[in-house]
């Protein structure tokens, strides 16, 4: 029988501190230092490239600061509200808005632009590229864009080993090989697995090895590249 863990393994908070920039140091280096009613910013890339963990962590910068922010993302159904006092608004995973949605995102981007409050956006295309209604479209595109390129093998491998050590487990190069090699590489994916695989090892009471790697797909499943 196996034991049930306790939640031990849980991610720390997302900020600027423990996000690797590798080729992002320009878009880090402008979210750390935005203000309140600045021009707007729009991240793109590929899925798990550190989009929605940069987002997480100008809300914390903010929030540490005391200032208020409003976040909506694709999974938030519209109609959005508007709160008196904020000062900084977040549109995560603009490319999958739906038509409510939209008009709901352009509406709060009439309402921050008249009152000198910061928007932040993400999504995986470009502003050009994305299939929203015009007048939103363009006003994504407005400020400062940034295409967010994902870690090299080097970088990822650091960041992993980062959170194996935080977990106060030991991840082999075996074990690293493995991942990198049959897995998607994309971060999002790969600190699932680790989470998975944390879990699976401290249920079997056993070391993260290549061998409870297997058993664990063969269990519970997994997302091979």
């Amino acid at each position: 029988m196996k034991q049930i863990p306790l939640a031990i393994g849980a991610g720390p908070e997302q900020g600027f501190d423990n996000f690797l920039p590798g080729a992002n140091a320009a878009a880090v280096s402008h979210l750390q230092v935005l203000p309140p009613g600045a021009a707007p910013v729009y991240l793109w890339g590929p899925a798990g490239c550190g989009k929605t963990h940069l987002l997480k962590a100008l809300v914390r910068r903010f929030d540490a600061e005391g200032r208020r922010t409003l976040w909506f993302s694709s999974r938030d159904a519209a109609p959005w509200e508007w709160h008196e006092g904020t000062e900084l608004v977040i549109f995560d995973g603009c490319d999958r808005f739906d038509e409510a949605q939209q008009h709901a995102a352009f509406t709060l981007f009439v309402e921050t632009t008249a009152r000198k409050v910061a928007i932040a956006a993400a999504g995986r295309l470009p502003p050009v590229d994305l299939p929203l209604r015009e007048d939103l479209r363009t006003r994504l595109g407005w400020g400062h864009v940034f295409a967010l390129q994902p870690l090299g093998e080097a970088e990822v491998r650091a960041v992993l080993r980062r959170e194996a050590d935080r977990r106060g487990v030991f991840l082999g190069d075996e074990v690293m090989d493995y991942l990198l090699t049959r897995f998607a590489r994309d971060l999002k994916s790969l600190m699932g697995l680790l989470d998975q695989l944390d879990r699976f090892s401290l249920a079997s009471k056993r070391a993260i090895t290549v061998p409870l790697l297997r058993q664990m797909l063969a269990e519970e499943g997994g997302a091979p590249a």
